[in-house]
């Protein structure tokens, strides 16, 4: 099994950080931490640790010292399963649809958390979602093929995969599309001046000063916002009035404005753009093309902001033929292999899910870590960047970190000590504070969580 410090140095080559900012990382603890046969803590450690060295690194070329960073692997494990409560209650993770069900020939997992990706299943299944019961769904696919509903559900753009082995996914051409390709790319889109970035005095944080535009609502790229806003960074969630939310909100909101936008009027066009003129990161976890379409694709924000750092997340990364389907982190779970390789490490006989959503989480904390590090490449020779993350590429990747014998047999360990009480307006908030420890300039959160549309869509 690969160490956590290898695992952070071959993230620190894929941005061509300087080496000699590894000397200042502790990464105490060891594999296994949760119950898995894989090295969930090494991949949450490693990136969380990833992400605050390189925001102290972007710190240091400003005039900031450098400061040690410690992660814990036990604590970086915990926060990497998004644990909160508000008002004393853990929120309904999962729609009454969502899960796997049994076909005619193997499994599906349905995600059906949105209702427009609920009733769009049920229709498929020749089901009503006005009436239809979970029984109903259950015993209609059984009449199913699970490679045949998976391929008429991405037809609908709907987010269904069929469960495989291993074995079955490195068959397919995704899955060769995705082992030839890095884990991770920050590609140089444009030249541009330096960004006159504000100096840095030695008692602020690392990213104090930074504007980051975070479009992105679902996990991955929110995670990936609130670990900059840990850090410093002045961030501004941007919600679509018509767009529905998961319940994670009032966790991943934590240090972040929060403002709406609607991108298909035009006054609310152009007050994006404003944004964007004073904005120094832009992260996107839209559907592949998506915001694009509206006219906001990494090429056309670094004509307009020259110097800009622009950050994308996919399901199932930019090439092969799954590149446009839709996908959430326990969908591509399942997929991938992750879900059968559990039951089998497990002696159990019903596919079982990783013991948190890591596909999702290391890739926030990548997002975190490519804006750091392209920032830091561009303080250094300009341009305008792009970062590209996918949860089939971080997917691959944790597999490649190794497994560990009888690693399902030991018990999820105690979160109390990590939890914290937050100020939100979503209600009495109890999360899980950061695992990234600063030594001169703690990491924590100036705003507390709020609903979407209270802050306004300006700096």
């Amino acid at each position: 099994m690969i160490s956590s410090l290898d695992t952070l140095r071959s993230l620190w080559r894929i941005a061509g950080l300087p080496d000699d900012a590894l000397s200042f990382i502790d990464l105490p603890g060891r594999d296994p931490v949760f119950p898995s046969s894989f090295a969930l803590g090494t991949a949450a450690q490693a990136t969380i640790g990833a992400a605050a060295l390189a925001a102290c690194e972007l710190g240091a070329l400003r005039g900031g010292k450098r400061q040690r960073v410690s992660v814990d692997m036990t604590h970086a494990a915990v926060e990497c399963t998004g644990a909160f409560t508000v008002d004393g209650k853990e929120p309904e993770t999962w729609g009454r649809f969502s899960g796997l069900y049994r076909c005619a020939d193997g499994y599906v997992r349905i995600h059906a958390n949105f209702e427009h990706h609920q009733d769009g299943a049920l229709r498929l299944l020749g089901l009503d979602p006005r009436t239809a019961t979970r029984e109903d769904a259950e015993r209609a696919l059984l009449a199913w093929r699970a490679s045949d509903y998976e391929n008429a559900a991405a037809q609908r753009a709907l987010v269904v995969t069929m469960l495989r082995t291993f074995d079955e996914w490195d068959a397919t051409p995704q899955a060769q599309a995705i082992a030839a390709q890095p884990l991770m790319t920050i590609t140089r889109i444009g030249d541009a001046p330096l960004l006159k970035l504000p100096a840095l005095p030695d008692d602020a944080r690392p990213l104090d000063g930074i504007r980051v535009l975070d479009f992105t609502r679902i996990l991955a790229g929110p995670v990936g916002g609130r670990a900059l806003a840990a850090f410093g960074a002045d961030v501004m969630l941007v919600n679509g009035p018509h767009l529905p939310n998961i319940p994670a909100i009032a966790d991943t909101s934590r240090g972040k404005r929060s403002a709406l936008l609607d991108l298909r009027a035009a006054a609310d066009r152009e007050a994006l753009w404003r944004l964007i003129d004073e904005a120094h990161v832009f992260a996107q976890g839209y559907r592949p093309g998506g915001i694009a379409s509206l006219g906001f694709g990494p090429d056309a924000v670094a004509r307009r902001r020259p110097g800009i750092v622009y950050t994308s997340l996919s399901a199932y990364g930019t090439k092969g033929p799954w590149a446009e389907r839709r996908g959430f982190d326990s969908l591509v779970q399942t997929a991938m292999g992750f879900n059968a390789a559990e039951a089998e490490a497990a002696g159990e006989s019903k596919p079982r899910p990783l013991p948190m959503q890591m596909l999702d989480m290391a890739s926030g904390f990548l997002m975190a870590f490519g804006a750091a590090a392209a920032l830091w490449k561009q303080q250094r020779e300009g341009g305008s960047w792009h970062v590209e993350v996918s949860l089939a590429q971080t997917g691959h990747w944790l597999r490649g970190l190794g497994r560990i014998d009888g690693g399902t047999r030991i018990a999820k360990p105690d979160f109390a000590p990590f939890i914290e009480r937050y100020e939100s307006g979503f209600g009495d908030l109890m999360a899980v504070r950061p695992s990234a420890q600063l030594a001169r300039t703690p990491a924590g959160y100036v705003r507390e969580s709020a609903m979407p549309g209270t802050a306004e869509a300006r700096w």
